[in-house]
């Protein structure tokens, strides 16, 4: 057989050469056990730290007596609180008219800063340190103490300052802002002021009285404030009371240089006059409508023979009684015509006199029709008129629009002067009214005043002891720990991997030498030195069963533990039994370890049938950016052990010789306890992936040689593999390993 990672970088003579050189006769054969690389060895900490605690101790227990002997000697400062809320007290009577409630209480995070910084002004501290007499203390004076060397000589190297170096003020605004501090409540419209002082009586009146200096500032601000705007506006309103008379005096000028007279309505005369007239125009047009309307109405009547049913012939006295008279004509025919004939004279009689009557409505009919037409004549000539006055009307209004505009213009301006008159008058009322107020409404109110306080606020004793103590403690701890773990971690030659002590028999043995792929070897004979040992457990040939040596192997492998986090499952039996073989071992393995099986070999029936997800992508998608490691990873049924495909059916094998491959594999080894590769034959797989820290488990042919079996030892353990072991036979589909208790087949 032809293993490709044989031949990666190595070719046969250096092969040999690996081979010819002997093994070192070990001094000790029960070498000591090294701790894995990059683990900590904390029960040699916890000695070292036993060795050493007198380095712990003794700076502690110091530390401790020098912190509390350090707060009993600083002399203690009592602190006191004053609270004041922030709420816009502005007076509903004393608020300006214009002005809306919502506006004046909408307070801001950063207006209760900015009365933060009010607090801590110059000007009030001045006031406050003037009104409690700080600068006759000595303990805001430090002058007032004495001279002091030790200061002086801090202070020349850079370390505080000279007090003789400051005036009186500045040495007792630096102590009164040492000891004064303002902040306000999160979430909250309330600002506490403390202060710190030796007597806690000064630290309680000197807290109050910065929250009443400050209610007393604001206050005088808001007074001189008012102040200031009266006197503003009383300039500005004589100023504009000459400017509004001036206005109003140009637009009277104006209007009775133009005749630009005001109506009623406040509109102009012609404005009104054009307005009246268009209204009898349009009244005049009606009246001309409706009679020529009712006159045709009427005559048209009169031509069908229609009777004639118009509202202005019927209201005529006149048709009213000739209605009247045909009626009673009508009924004297009808009565008559039940006992005369048509020819006779009564009749005959009667409808002349019928016929009459209808020639006198008729003739009534035509009268009123041509009244109509009279009065649509009449009204049409007062239309005609009052056109001619509205034309008239309008010509002169035409000349008066660019006055009018201009008449506008000034008013305006007039008006506006007024306006702002009116507006600076009623400012200046309230103005005057707040500047003779004796007190006026201040931002705040003090809602907690200060107390005297009888439990010092520094310095805090059982703090400061604790952290020097504990500080002390982790330090010295801390550089014995550190001192330990550089010394464990100093450059030291690497230990050779163990391997089981499995002499090989010395007589020389032939077998086929390696050959390459390119140009084939004929089979020579290779004698072994005598010194030389099998890197690997020699093949035993009386093992009674195939799973007993695998549950042997698994738990060699199990108790290796990092040793063997990498196995390398490969030989010359089919490719099927060596899968079976290496999902074996891992069943057995996966009973006390976390284990992962990744089929570098073709895919495997095996494998694709024992997992979940028999269709998951592989490590080339993963290379290719197909997919992620959660979604390569399966199951196997019948165990705990995680299987990885080496890719879909059909992928590229050119992708294993990928160097981010061996980076895929170096991330699994990070997360289980042991990996095991299936790697086949090996026949187009790098050296590199399957020999770096990895141990080798090869599953034979049956028909191999034990010579042959014993050259293959030795050479995979020339070519990099840590430890090889060399199955007896391949493991079998009877032998296969379930879950649970351990079952061996026959």
């Amino acid at each position: 057989m032809r293993l490709a990672f044989w031949r990666a970088g190595k070719d046969r003579a250096m092969v040999q050469r690996a081979l010819a050189k002997p093994a070192p006769a070990a001094a000790d054969p029960a070498p000591l056990a090294a701790s894995p690389v990059g683990d900590l060895d904390l029960p040699a900490l916890g000695q070292a730290l036993m060795r050493k605690r007198s380095w712990i101790i003794v700076p502690t227990v110091l530390a401790f007596t020098l912190s509390l002997a350090a707060v009993n000697m600083v002399t203690p400062r009592y602190k006191s609180e004053a609270r004041i809320l922030i709420d816009g007290r502005e007076n509903v009577f004393m608020r300006p008219s214009g002005e809306r409630n919502e506006e004046r209480n909408v307070v801001d995070p950063e207006a209760v800063t900015s009365q933060v910084q009010l607090l801590l002004s110059r000007d009030l501290a001045r006031e406050i340190i003037k009104k409690n007499k700080l600068a006759e203390r000595p303990e805001f004076d430090p002058v007032l103490q004495g001279f002091s060397p030790l200061k002086s000589l801090l202070a020349l190297f850079g370390i505080g300052r000279d007090p003789f170096s400051l005036t009186p003020e500045e040495r007792v605004l630096e102590a009164y802002y040492e000891r004064l501090q303002a902040y306000a409540v999160d979430k909250s419209r309330v600002i506490v002021v403390e202060f710190q002082s030796r007597d806690p009586e000064l630290a309680a009146r000197v807290a109050n009285s910065i929250a009443e200096g400050y209610l007393v500032l604001q206050q005088n601000a808001r007074q001189e404030q008012a102040k200031t705007a009266s006197q503003w506006l009383a300039g500005e309103i004589e100023n504009l009371r000459k400017k509004v008379a001036d206005a109003e005096s140009r637009v009277e000028d104006f209007r009775s240089k133009s005749s630009l007279f005001i109506g009623t309505n406040n509109t102009s005369l012609s404005n009104q006059q054009m307005g009246e007239l268009n209204t009898q125009l349009n009244n005049a047009r009606a009246l001309k409508a409706d009679a020529e309307t009712k006159a045709r109405l009427i005559r048209e009547m009169l031509q069908s023979g229609k009777p004639i049913e118009a509202s202005e012939v019927l209201n005529s006295e006149l048709i009213r009684r000739l209605s009247e008279q045909r009626v009673t004509l009508r009924a004297q025919l009808a009565e008559q015509s039940s006992t005369l004939l048509g020819n006779h004279p009564r009749i005959k009689e009667l409808k002349a006199q019928l016929a009459d009557l209808d020639r006198q409505l008729r003739e009534e009919a035509s009268k009123v029709s041509r009244a109509l037409d009279n009065d649509a004549r009449v009204a049409g000539g007062r239309v005609e008129a009052l056109n001619a006055s509205l034309d008239q009307l309008k010509k002169q209004a035409t000349s008066y629009n660019g006055q009018d505009v201009q008449l506008r213009a000034l008013e305006r301006e007039a008006k506006a002067q007024r306006d702002l008159l009116e507006s600076y008058l009623a400012k200046y009322r309230e103005a005057n009214t707040r500047e003779n107020l004796d007190t006026g409404p201040a931002d705040g109110r003090i809602i907690s005043r200060a107390s005297v306080s009888n439990t010092p606020a520094y310095p805090k004793k059982l703090p400061i002891v604790l952290i020097a103590t504990l500080a002390t403690l982790l330090l010295s701890s801390g550089l014995i720990v550190t001192g330990e773990l550089l010394r464990m971690t100093a450059p030291r030659a690497a230990a050779a991997p163990a391997v089981a002590p499995q002499m090989a028999a010395r007589a020389p043995v032939r077998a086929p030498a390696v050959a390459t792929d390119d140009e084939p070897e004929p089979e020579h004979e290779v004698e072994a030195e005598p010194e030389v040992e099998a890197a690997s457990i020699a093949p035993q040939p009386e093992a009674p069963t195939a799973i007993g040596e695998i549950e042997q192997l698994a738990a060699e492998l199990c108790r290796a533990g990092a040793d063997a986090r990498k196995v390398t499952v490969l030989g010359t039996a089919s490719s099927e039994s060596i899968a079976l073989t290496t999902l074996t071992l891992a069943r057995l393995m996966a009973r006390e370890a976390k284990v992962a099986v990744i089929d570098l070999a073709a895919a495997s029936p095996t494998l694709t049938a024992t997992s979940t997800d028999p269709g998951a992508p592989g490590l080339a998608e993963v290379m290719q950016g197909e997919a992620t490691f959660s979604e390569i990873i399966t199951r196997d049924r019948l165990s705990r052990v995680n299987l990885v495909s080496a890719g879909r059916p059909g992928f590229d094998r050119t992708q294993l010789q990928s160097p981010r491959l061996t980076l895929a594999i170096d991330a699994l080894l990070r997360v289980y306890d042991h990996v095991l590769l299936d790697a086949g034959m090996a026949s187009d797989l790098p050296a590199d992936l399957l020999t770096v820290h990895a141990r080798a488990v090869v599953v034979p042919n049956p028909s191999m040689a034990d010579d042959a079996r014993r050259l293959m030892c030795e050479q995979l353990a020339a070519v990099g593999f840590s430890e090889v072991t060399m199955l007896t036979k391949p493991c079998e589909p009877s032998d296969a390993v379930e879950p649970g208790p351990r079952v061996v087949a026959a």
